[in-house]
């Protein structure tokens, strides 16, 4: 299982930000596309990427001046990323040891996507599943 065939499922659209757009800006972004998370693009590569995390990390301790400061003040950097052929459990497995929930896809130096933990926990799910459905009509079967 390779995140490409995350990204064959929930298609390959990329809703990015820059790194001098305004924190409020970028919040209202995540809120429009209900999304948690979006790569920070700079020149065509990813800078940083940008999460409600990022956004609580700031307000904790009541500074509002935060939504005034650009993306580049609050972004995780450097982002890390995965490649189509890379596996589902190795990027499972690097969310988990980085404590992490969303992950840009690169192929080729562009960004082609981006996956979440939720994408990856339901992908494998659904195998699982299907692999049940499989064992148990083979039993029924034979």
């Amino acid at each position: 299982m390779t995140i490409a065939a995350i990204l064959k499922t929930k298609g390959g659209e990329v809703v990015s930000v820059s790194p001098g757009q305004s924190v409020a800006e970028a919040i209202a972004l995540l809120a429009e596309r209900r999304v948690g998370a979006v790569p920070v693009m700079e020149g065509g590569q990813v800078a940083g990427v940008f999460s409600e995390r990022d956004v609580i990390h700031c307000l904790k301790d009541g500074d509002t001046a935060t939504l005034q400061k650009t993306v580049r003040d609050v972004m995780t950097a450097p982002a890390l990323t995965v490649a189509p052929g890379d596996s589902v459990l190795g990027a499972l497995s690097l969310m988990t040891k980085r404590r992490i929930r969303h992950l840009p896809v690169i192929d080729g130096g562009e960004v082609i996507g981006i996956v979440s933990i939720g994408d990856l926990v339901k992908y494998r799910i659904d195998r699982i599943e299907a692999e049940a459905e499989a064992m148990r009509t083979y039993i029924q079967t034979a």
